[in-house]
């Protein structure tokens, strides 16, 4: 049985279910699997043709023992998380008039418009089936930079076995993003807008873990988190990587580039082990944004925490990228003494700077980039006169990174990863369009009918946030277990 172990090496292994239910592992690292599974050429070859859902239950069956969860369980899982996507491919790939080998992987077209519904459909859905199972409930909670959020609160809602609590830096995120959370009307989604949050949702993190070292607190209201702390969502984000791959290529085998707007490393996390596990990327390209957190670690090998920025790519505007320390271990021959010692000391001096070694093993087949806010905008309305085709800004720092290594990557396909619709973002693409007319490809349904509609939400003040939630939610599970 493949078993889950904390990347900082306390506890025992845990099985597949455990690890998705706990989220953080007993001593607060990150769950990993003791060895990552391997696809053969074979393999490759017999998964080319295959759909989303199909492609999703054969990668997912590599991590998912048959003894915790059988295929009939897990394809049912499947079909229902994806039920709701607008479009029949899921993760439609649309290819670039005004870049020679250069495709956009279109992840938005889940019920909450932004690339988390990829991941948090089917996570949610799995982990509603295992407290179904075990007639359990949690509460689970996450903090938010604006997309993660209104898919958690979108999969969740409704769920008798479920509460999530949605923690979002007030008016760090967009007014779109925001309603998707506060205008459900559902009994068991909590939004929290938590004002005073200078460096955003990394102050929220922060708040997370000191609730989940809360054993008696944690112990009694089944504590839980779907962020990408969760190894599910890790787990999950690999499959969308085989599958933008298969629709680019000629044939299993061809080595292409994939060009990755990130913050947390959650994604690229993905990729990168989707790629140890034998997925021919070539070059995985980190675009950041102004914060480039991902940068130093790759452009200079140090990983810091500097002054937080807020750019017009809200969704990675991240300080800690903390998924890095996930990839990292699999690095170090799966070292969880090592991971604990960089930790410790980025936890006493903000600052670590890896040996040329360490360096040279996690950043080979990696390029990364810092693109300026101005940079960002100027692509969005370039790409949009050049072939009317408009991309949200974080799509836009994509293509920017990937832009600006054209000649080094020439000569292979290369996939720009469009996490989010533009109706998502109405300011920034007025910004970049120099309009307050927006085209319709910037406007949503969904986004205009929350315009409608009601709100409700908790307001909490960062300085005294702990303490509250404990309060609320303890309130609200005696209310809902009595």
């Amino acid at each position: 049985m493949l078993e889950y172990v904390s990347n900082t090496g306390g506890g025992k292994p845990v099985n597949f279910e455990t690890a998705i239910l706990d989220g953080f592992a007993i001593d607060g690292g990150l769950y990993v699997p003791t060895a990552l599974p391997q696809v053969s050429p074979q393999q490759l070859e017999q998964w080319k043709s295959l759909s989303y859902v199909e492609l999703a239950f054969e990668v997912l069956s590599l991590f998912i023992d048959r003894s915790i969860m059988s295929a009939a369980e897990l394809k049912q899982v499947l079909n229902t998380a994806y039920a709701d996507f607008e479009h029949k491919e899921i993760i439609p790939i649309h290819q670039l008039k005004s870049r020679k080998d250069t495709y956009v992987m279109e992840l938005f077209h889940g019920p909450t418009i932004s690339f988390k519904d990829v991941g948090l459909a089917f996570l949610v859905n799995l982990v509603n089936f295992f407290l179904q199972r075990k007639n359990e409930r949690l509460s689970l909670i996450v903090a938010t930079t604006g997309d993660t959020g209104p898919a958690t609160a979108y999969f969740s809602a409704g769920k008798s076995n479920l509460d999530a609590w949605i923690l979002y830096p007030k008016d760090k995120i967009t007014e779109e993003q925001e309603r998707q959370m506060t205008c459900l009307p559902h009994a068991n989604i909590h939004p929290v807008g938590v004002a005073n949050c200078p460096e955003g949702s990394d102050d929220l993190d922060e708040v997370i873990a000191k609730l989940y070292a809360n054993k008696s607190f944690k112990n009694k209201i089944k504590l839980g988190s779907v962020n990408s702390i969760n190894w599910g969502r890790i787990m999950m984000q690999t499959v969308h990587y085989f599958y933008g791959y298969f629709h680019v290529i000629d044939k299993p085998g061809e080595k292409i580039n994939m060009s990755v707007p990130s913050g947390g490393f959650g994604n690229v996390c993905a990729g990168s082990l989707a790629r140890k596990m034998g997925l021919p990327i070539s070059k995985i390209i980190v675009a950041n944004n102004e914060n480039a957190c991902l940068h130093r670690i790759f452009s200079e090998g140090k990983f810091s925490k500097e002054e937080y920025v807020e750019t017009p790519s809200s969704a990675i505007d991240i300080l800690i990228p903390f998924n890095f320390w996930r990839y990292l271990y699999f690095c170090v021959d799966q070292d969880a003494g090592k991971i604990k010692v960089w930790l410790n000391e980025f936890q006493t001096r903000g600052t670590v700077t890896f040996d040329k070694q360490t360096y040279k093993n996690y950043s080979s087949g990696f390029l990364s980039y810092r693109a300026k806010d101005q940079e960002t905008l100027d692509l969005i309305a370039q790409i949009y006169h050049d072939e009317e085709y408009l991309l949200d800004p974080h799509g836009a720092v994509s293509v920017c990174a990937t832009d600006v290594y054209k000649d080094t990557l020439s000569g292979e396909k290369t996939i720009c990863f469009a996490t989010a619709h533009p109706s998502k973002f109405p300011v920034a693409i007025g910004d970049a369009l120099k309009t307050q007319n927006l085209p319709i490809a910037a406007q949503h349904p969904s986004i205009e009918a929350q315009k409608l509609q009601c709100e409700k939400v908790y307001l909490c003040d960062n300085k005294h946030l702990e303490s509250a939630l404990i309060q609320a939610m303890e309130a609200n599970w005696d209310l809902v277990n009595k």
